[in-house]
């Protein structure tokens, strides 16, 4: 990366096809849906040479966040275990929580907030929030802060 490269942060529905393309072929390869780059880009209709040519030059959002400490906001239903298995999710990921904070919940629903340090993550920030909304009680997860 030279000093002077530039970043924008742009809506896909604005970018040409290639593009969407070729972040289609990173989350099944992300997500082991298509086992070699070859399956993923002729399940997407893309050709090797174009995910090669773009693959470095585009990213998800979440993704800018390795190295940096992200504070995610959880609404959870209220039974016993559900902070467990946020934890254990993020610890799977490698994440290294800094700090938790539960409220009390209201009508059934408490907001966990937690703060992380993903610098030795295994996982992009966008896989570890979609693992998390697929724990049972989960509502919702969404990235609140990042530094």
């Amino acid at each position: 990366m030279s000093s002077n490269d530039e970043y924008y942060l742009v809506k896909s529905d604005i970018l040409p096809d290639v593009f969407v393309k070729v972040m289609a072929v990173k989350r099944l390869l992300n997500s082991g849906k298509a086992n070699s780059v070859n399956e993923a880009v002729r399940n997407v209709g893309l050709s090797r040479s174009a995910y090669y040519k773009y693959k470095d030059s585009i990213m998800p959002f979440y993704e800018t966040s390795k190295g940096k400490i992200v504070t995610m906001i959880i609404a959870v239903e209220n039974f016993p275990g559900i902070l467990s298995g946020i934890i254990r999710c993020v610890a799977n990921a490698k994440g290294n929580i800094l700090t938790i904070n539960q409220n009390i919940p209201i009508n059934g629903l408490a907001d966990v907030s937690i703060s992380m340090e993903t610098d030795r993550m295994n996982r992009s920030i966008d896989l570890l929030l979609s693992d998390v909304g697929k724990i049972p009680g989960v509502r919702s997860c969404r990235i609140l802060a990042r530094e």
